[in-house]
């Protein structure tokens, strides 16, 4: 069954994720289940996250997940029996309140008006995720770096083979 699958998924996921546990995996289903949200603090308001506001930031500082396990266990999710397609993403998030954040550069940031592709002070990141169907709205993450100012969307994406 799929449920057992994903449940099992789950518990593997749990094991890698160092200390406060807990406290993460109430983060990662708060941002799966909000439908839209406009700051990290906002996430302790969701009804799936049964901690003070507090706790979303210290649960960050003292988890130190198992990124290389992690990612081997996205991966056992791909079919051997299928050639699997693999998606990659290139995004600018503009930081420009942000003036202490090292290594902040120029960077297109995506905006819903069609054609206007503000720039701003940020961060680019590269992903590439496994697309496991044709007819389908998600994919499972392998990878997800951000790139330095000193490197290209190009040089990114040789960042995440590397790993």
């Amino acid at each position: 069954m799929i449920i057992d699958k994903l449940q099992e998924f789950r518990q593997q996921v749990y094991r890698f994720l160092g200390n406060g546990r807990d406290a993460i995996f109430d983060l990662m289903d708060a941002v799966l289940t909000s439908p839209s949200v406009k700051s990290f603090a906002e996430l302790s308001l969701s009804a799936v996250y049964r901690r003070k506001w507090s706790s979303l930031y210290e649960s960050l500082k003292d988890s130190r997940p198992r990124r290389g396990r992690l990612r081997r266990l996205c991966v056992e999710q791909i079919p051997k029996d299928i050639r699997p397609l693999l998606a990659g993403d290139h995004t600018g998030w503009g930081r420009p309140h942000a003036k202490t954040l090292k290594d902040r550069s120029f960077v297109h940031q995506p905006n819903l008006v069609e054609g206007n592709k503000p720039i701003v002070l940020g961060h680019d990141y590269s992903t590439l995720g496994w697309v496991p169907e044709m007819e389908g709205s998600w994919a499972i993450p392998l990878c997800h770096e951000r790139i330095s100012s000193f490197e290209t969307a190009a040089q990114g994406v040789a960042q995440m083979r590397d790993e």
